[in-house]
């Protein structure tokens, strides 16, 4: 039983070490935030919740660091009252660890988000309510962070591949000329995520990406009717997501898609994991409480595609930190229920992957896999395919000329009958090569493509526009993010440069989708060139996020009309 509380009150407990008693943290009269000093012994936490939400939205929890930086993230809601970690799942769980817990929503009686948070020690499996506060100088001693020298900024190094493709950058390089407004607590100058040379990117795996969140590229013509994102740190609610890289946008209907995962500035895996957009009003609603059932854990490099015959969305794979994921998420977007499949047959744990639907059934090719130590983690070349009806994995018997193993390619299904597969990287190579997998003699084809090619990259976006042209746009190439947009048409196998001031920014991580949407809003904002009786409905191209090799992370809206890119060809 636990203790000082009824069963009628709401409260926030935590179980640190499986000896120890539940400790109440939050309760509906007192504070809203909390940060909880760990004991060096504990190997285990647990958070959980006890009582009814009410009008109480979520409760965000994070395991930092003495330098405050997160280990893992986490988040309570109505519908996932509970959060376990382990540190044996966790390599950067050091002895010094904080739990930073923190209530939104509902009628708090002491909502001053400004006030200093509440540092307490735990006492080590004793069975008591009080828990004595840090002193101040204990405090200070424990967040003091040491500079990084000018050297360590300029250059963040790793030495394992397997960490070097785990890793992705972020799109949109800003000019040095372009004043450019921090966000409060972050460190002037942004952090390069990866070094020059051809070879592949190099990114420390405890190093941090500094740079801005969730702003708005200074060469972008997006023009949102939603305000700038705020940073984590500011106190208002978020009315668009945050920056960030990484993440899936999945249209679900003509007026709504998805926003899924991602991960922003120092690499911080996103507060707010799950949006839902709006393209009548171009406006955003936080999503993540409004679907019941176990959301999925945060995550970057994973894959969402959405189902028209059963309207639902599967979530499958991705990475966070050193975690990996094989795991299968279903969003039913009638219901707004996750479940978690129990799935039979074997996939590996797989990142920066692609993911297609054909006759209902999920096609996954390539990706990054890991590998037991100590051989780095590779990429994989193997298509496995998931079928939801019988729950199970399996891998097809494929013919042909198939490609080599990569990771950060992009797939695209034209006319319901073949898959084409761009670019993509297996350190230190990266390609600008196309193959195609025909799936109905499921036989894999090199494509010998005329015109300028786009120059080898990985982590770019692509979006079919028609039924034999799609576009490849942005992605990384070792060194730089880019910016250059291309259109390969199926039927002359040609490549066409294209040039749109709307994608004239530099990005890469980021999400590119085709909606049909209300030409009032977007058509005749966006692309005046184009006419369009207001009303109608168009085809339009969507771009979101990304970051660079800068530290800058996006949160922008971008969109194109359809048409505008076509007759650029």
């Amino acid at each position: 039983m636990i203790k000082g509380s009824t069963m009628d009150d709401f409260g926030v407990y935590a179980v640190f070490g499986v000896n120890g008693p539940p400790q109440r943290l939050l309760s509906a009269e007192g504070s809203c935030r909390v940060a909880v000093a760990v004991p060096p012994s504990v190997r285990q936490v647990v958070l959980f919740s006890s009582g009814p939400w009410e009008q109480r939205l979520c409760v965000n929890a994070e395991l930092n660091d003495t330098d405050r930086m997160p280990i893992t993230i986490g988040k309570l809601t109505p519908y996932n009252k509970c959060l376990s970690w382990e540190r044996w799942e966790e390599e950067t769980w050091t002895d010094s660890v904080i739990l930073n817990v923190t209530l939104e929503g509902g009628n708090l009686v002491n909502s001053d988000w400004s006030e200093p948070e509440l540092i307490l020690a735990v006492t080590e499996y004793t069975p008591k309510d009080t828990m004595a506060p840090l002193t101040a100088r204990e405090l200070n001693g424990k967040r003091k962070r040491e500079q990084p020298s000018e050297d360590e900024g300029d250059m963040l190094k790793m030495t394992k591949r397997g960490e070097e493709e785990n890793l992705c950058p972020n799109g949109g390089v800003v000019e040095k000329t372009t004043p450019v407004r921090k966000g409060k607590g972050q460190i002037k100058g942004g952090q390069k995520l990866f070094t020059g040379g051809g070879d592949a990117a190099k990114l420390k795996g405890t190093g941090e990406a500094q740079g801005i969140v969730g702003r708005t590229p200074p060469q972008s013509a997006a023009r949102t009717k939603s305000r700038q994102a705020k940073t984590p740190t500011q106190t208002a609610p978020l009315v668009t997501p945050s920056g960030r890289w990484g993440q899936t946008l999945c249209p679900i209907d003509a007026q709504t898609a998805i926003l899924i995962g991602g991960q922003g500035a120092r690499m911080q895996f996103c507060k707010d994991p799950m949006w839902k957009l709006c393209t009548e009003d171009v406006s955003w609603v936080a999503a993540e409480t409004l679907a019941e059932g176990p959301t999925p854990e945060a995550r970057i490099g994973h894959t969402s595609i959405y189902d028209p015959d059963s309207r639902r969305i599967f979530v499958f794979g991705g990475s966070k930190n050193k975690k990996w994921f094989n795991d299968v998420h279903i969003l039913d977007t009638q219901s707004w229920k996750w479940t978690m499949v129990e799935a039979q047959g074997k996939v590996p744990p797989l990142a920066y992957h692609s993911c297609s639907m054909f006759r209902g059934e999920l096609f996954v090719l390539g990706g990054v896999f890991p590998c037991p130590n100590p051989e780095p983690d590779g990429c994989s070349d193997s298509l496995y395919i998931f079928d939801p009806n019988l729950s199970i994995w399996y891998q097809p018997i494929v013919t042909g000329d198939k490609p080599s193993p990569r990771s950060g390619h992009s797939a695209c299904v034209m006319q319901e009958r073949k898959i084409y597969v761009f670019g993509g990287w297996d350190t230190p190579v990266c390609y600008n090569d196309m193959y195609m997998l025909d799936l109905g003699l499921m036989e894999f084809s090199a494509v010998k493509t005329t015109g300028k090619a786009p120059s080898p990259r990985s982590w770019h976006g692509s979006a079919v526009l028609s039924e034999t042209k799609f576009l490849i746009h942005g992605g990384y190439n070792g060194n730089n993010a880019l910016s250059d947009t291309f259109i390969f048409d199926t039927d002359t196998n040609s490549w066409t440069k294209v040039t749109l001031p709307q994608l004239s920014v530099p990005r890469a991580g980021h999400s590119i989708i085709t909606m049909d949407t209300d030409a009032h809003h977007f058509i005749l904002e966006e692309s005046k060139n184009v006419n369009k009786n207001p009303g109608s409905v168009s085809r339009t191209l969507l771009v979101f996020g990304g970051g660079d090799n800068e530290g800058n992370f996006y949160s922008d809206l971008t969109t194109v009309a359809v048409e505008e890119l076509l007759a650029a060809i």
